[in-house]
């Protein structure tokens, strides 16, 4: 008798139970939180290269405006007259970052192997070339490294201007990035820039 009792109220709890509103028996479930990549991107956007420079440094910027923004060339580049290349990283820039000056206009950022700079899509030295190719596909031109047999190579885009890919690029306008792989098939250089982003030894 006991026992049926005790059975009795066992079930009238579960099924009150079943009967609760479901908000009883579970938190409510709160929407995604909303992603504001805007706030990261504007934290970030001075700190990544680009085809237009990287933080304060501007391709197109004078060699002045360049010394002001990350200090002046060291002796052996500033015995170089202005009218000539200038290619050296400055006091203030980041490790591995070289600028180049052509004529006291700065046309050229090249990322090295010592740099830790990365593109607006995340690529930065070390990262795997063939990824690198499969990433930009048809955007991109490829063409052989002029001194390293596969799988060096060059990898050049031109962003917004499919009219130049594939072309050597003389537009004194026009804003690009070069990716040199190496004889590893890891990016071994990024140069990001105007038309000197083509040059393969330096200022030329």
């Amino acid at each position: 008798m006991i026992r049926n009792a005790i059975l009795s109220s066992v079930a009238l709890l579960a099924l009150a139970a079943c009967d609760a509103p479901e908000s009883a028996n579970a938190p409510e479930a709160k929407p995604p939180e909303a992603v504001t990549p805007a706030a990261s991107a504007d934290a970030a956007s001075a700190n990544v290269l680009t085809p237009l420079g990287y933080g304060p440094l501007k391709i197109g910027m004078t060699q002045a405006e360049a010394d002001a923004a990350v200090g002046p060339p060291p002796a052996n580049a500033a015995e170089a007259e202005p009218s000539e290349c200038r290619y050296y990283h400055p006091p203030r820039a980041p490790e591995g970052l070289l600028v180049m000056v052509e004529n006291g206009i700065l046309t050229r950022l090249t990322a090295t192997k010592d740099s830790n700079v990365k593109t607006e899509d995340g690529v930065g030295v070390g990262d795997d070339g063939e990824q690198l190719k499969a990433r930009y596909g048809a955007a991109a031109t490829v063409t052989p490294h002029k001194y390293q047999g596969t799988p060096s190579a060059y990898v050049t885009l031109w962003p917004g201007k499919p009219q130049l890919q594939g072309a050597y690029v003389t537009d004194p306008t026009a804003r690009g990035l070069v990716f040199e792989i190496g004889q590893d098939g890891k990016v071994a250089f990024i140069h990001a820039g105007g038309p000197s982003i083509q040059y393969v030894e330096g200022c030329s």
